[in-house]
């Protein structure tokens, strides 16, 4: 394998983490059964909340309660404390809970209370607060560890915090600092997103083959990952077979992993599987009842006629979209043509801390179910600004433009919409269908050629 330096600059068009998908966490929620609300934890000392009796009998369960029992022990406590903030992060990710996010964050600061200038316990705290969505505040912590150090994990959360603020070509200095260091799967994978944040799908595929080659069953979550997100960009090629071997790798690393889950019932929808659709989506739902999970479901159980059953989901995912994920909660509300208010309020919260181009995505889209159709043409620049090949993006897109009567801006985006329209979920093709007033997007694009 060729040497990593300059590798982003060899990139053709352009350059993860996108990250596990994850809730975020509100000051007045924490999810997990140790602790009910941030209020009651910052009364706690941190040793009496992530001593807490853990139950579970997972590898990552019984290995927390290995480590508690060491940091009572108290031989060592520091690196019993470490391990244990490791642990829970693990468990985060496994059980899609943030709240254990908040337990690491507590390690951290158990650590510092006994060592000060703890660089490990420094790294931790930075991981568990971007993970809870605290992108500013992890930046300053990243920041401090590069100037100090400078080891591999030090550039990659420097690098997922900037990223998820927006800011690209920092981000991209960042990662390349990492995988100069260190070229394994985690620095591959955040190349590959980057890539395909630039609009390079190809070479976003080509970089996370290279991050799925350097897999291992030591750490399948990881492993379960990489595959499921080189599905999505498989995916978005029309590669189906590749698609399928590499959801099946994902779930043989990790069985039932709700990502990879998602991904596979979106595509059994693409082939009119619904039934199998709609079994594999309330597996995935119920692993990680996330606002994407519960907005698929619903749309697979109305498109087996089972519209009943969506509605029981859709109310589900109307009482608690909100707190779980303010994005895509208003993605929904404006797509089923809903609550427009309060999908504007929550993208603006959002926009507060995360500012990339998704983000922007989601203010557009609310601005212009709001009527404020000037200020979503410019919240929609923002977005498409990188170049991002993205059927929502461009759906969104083609909207915007056809409210403000730019026929030509809208042409232009169904046609860029067209062949992407498979990665788009039911509903929205829907949608689209009855703006462009035409059986098929297909139809309108080739309308648009004729024009």
């Amino acid at each position: 394998m060729k040497p990593m330096n300059g590798f982003i600059l060899m990139a053709t068009g352009a350059l993860l983490l996108a990250g596990c998908e994850r809730k975020a966490i509100s000051p007045s929620q924490v999810a997990g059964p140790q602790a009910n609300s941030i209020a009651q934890t910052q009364k706690l000392d941190p040793l009496a909340l992530i001593l807490v009796k853990h139950e579970g009998e997972n590898r990552t369960d019984v290995e927390i309660r290995k480590f508690q029992e060491q940091v009572r022990r108290g031989s060592n406590p520091t690196a019993a404390l470490e391990r244990l903030g490791w642990a829970y992060v693990a468990k985060a990710r496994a059980s899609f809970d943030p709240g254990y996010y908040l337990l690491a964050e507590k390690c951290a600061d158990a650590i510092i209370a006994r060592q000060v200038d703890s660089l490990e316990a420094l790294l931790l705290r930075g991981h568990a607060t971007e993970s809870m969505h605290r992108f500013k505040e992890a930046e300053v912590i990243a920041r401090t560890l590069v100037a100090k150090r400078g080891l591999p994990f030090d550039f990659g959360l420097l690098g997922d915090s900037l990223m998820e603020q927006g800011k690209l070509d920092e981000a991209a200095t960042a990662y390349q600092q990492m995988v100069n260091l260190r070229p394994d799967l985690h620095s591959y994978s955040r190349i590959a997103h980057l890539r395909w944040l630039k609009g390079d799908v190809e070479g976003a595929v080509e970089v996370m083959q290279m991050a799925a080659h350097a897999a291992s069953p030591l750490d399948a979550e990881s492993a379960a990952w990489v595959y499921a997100r080189l599905a999505a960009y498989q995916s978005q090629l029309g590669a189906n077979a590749a698609v399928n071997q590499s959801l099946a790798v994902a779930l043989e690393y990790q069985k039932d992993y709700a990502p990879a889950l998602l991904q596979h019932g979106r595509q059994l929808l693409n082939e009119q599987k619904n039934t199998e659709a709609v079994e594999v989506l309330t597996r995935a739902a119920k692993l990680n009842p996330l606002p994407e999970y519960l907005w698929a479901l619903a749309d697979a159980l109305r498109e087996a006629g089972r519209g009943h059953e969506a509605v029981v989901v859709e109310t589900e995912l109307r009482k608690h979209g909100a707190a779980a994920d303010e994005r895509s909660f208003a993605l929904f509300l404006v797509t089923r043509g809903e609550s427009p208010e309060t999908a504007l309020q929550l993208t603006e919260r959002e926009l507060e801390t995360r500012r990339d181009i998704f983000s922007y995505d989601a203010l557009a889209w609310s601005l212009v179910a709001a009527g404020r159709i000037p200020e979503a043409k410019r919240a929609m620049e923002h977005a498409l600004a990188e170049g991002t090949e993205d059927a929502r993006l461009f759906f969104h897109a083609a909207v915007i433009a056809m409210r403000a009567g730019q026929t030509d801006a809208a042409n232009h985006w169904l046609k860029k919409t067209a062949p992407l329209a498979h990665l788009l979920l039911p509903s929205e093709r829907n949608y689209l269908q009855h703006l462009v007033g035409s059986p098929k997007i297909q139809t309108a694009v080739a309308l648009a050629h004729a024009n």
